[in-house]
């Protein structure tokens, strides 16, 4: 099967500025762990013959150490605004089993936790938000560079983009039996398919 989804993503997470994860360090969550969350707006996208355009989905991520150890517990949540064929190609994405960056990370699932359906909404600007159940789980934050632009980390070991904005990310996520202050976050425009060029970045959750 045939897959590729475009768009953009905001995400936070549990582990202190800077978040030490797309390096392979070891989280600096207060736990040790990082509970993370990312919304991501698919812009345009499709499995064969599923048009995947316009759905927004959250990944949630759980890693008890630094991410190439593996153990992850990764979960995730459609927009109740999808069909049934969408909701069924994305669990096949994000599992891993249709190739692609997820079917590499599948290799470090410890746990699937399962996908839900619930309202999910991705809002873009300068400070994009993501929303989960109706309510606003992460609003990104850039850290400002000296030049009047952002930071930005980029040729990461471990991202959804060759380069990403990177800030704060406040929010309270609770799914999966996950519930976390969101401190760190990102955003960034993606592409994923099931052929990824040559030395495109791994994501992460």
């Amino acid at each position: 099967m045939s897959w590729e989804i475009s768009g953009k993503y905001v995400g936070n997470c549990t582990c202190s500025l800077i978040c030490p994860c797309p390096v392979d360090g070891v989280p600096t969550g207060p736990d040790g762990q990082c509970r993370g969350l990312n919304v991501f707006h698919i812009a345009t996208g499709a499995m064969d013959e599923t048009d995947l355009s316009g759905v927004d989905f959250a990944f949630f991520n759980w890693f008890p150490t630094h991410l190439a150890a593996g153990g992850w517990k990764v979960g995730a949540v459609v927009d109740d605004g999808a069909s049934d064929a969408q909701v069924d190609a994305l669990e096949r994405i994000l599992r891993g089993q249709a190739g692609g960056p997820f079917g590499d990370l599948a290799a470090l699932y410890g746990e699937w936790l399962g996908l839900e359906r619930a309202g999910v909404s991705f809002s873009d600007g300068e400070t994009p938000s993501g929303s989960v159940a109706g309510r606003v789980v992460v609003t990104f934050e850039p850290l400002p560079g000296p030049d009047g632009g952002v930071t930005t980390v980029k040729n990461a070991m471990f991202g959804f983009a060759p380069e990403f904005r990177i800030g704060k990310g406040p929010g309270h996520p609770e799914r999966f039996g996950m519930e976390f202050d969101g401190v760190y976050g990102e955003t960034s425009d993606f592409t994923f398919a099931s052929e990824m060029a040559e030395g495109a970045p791994k994501g992460r959750g």
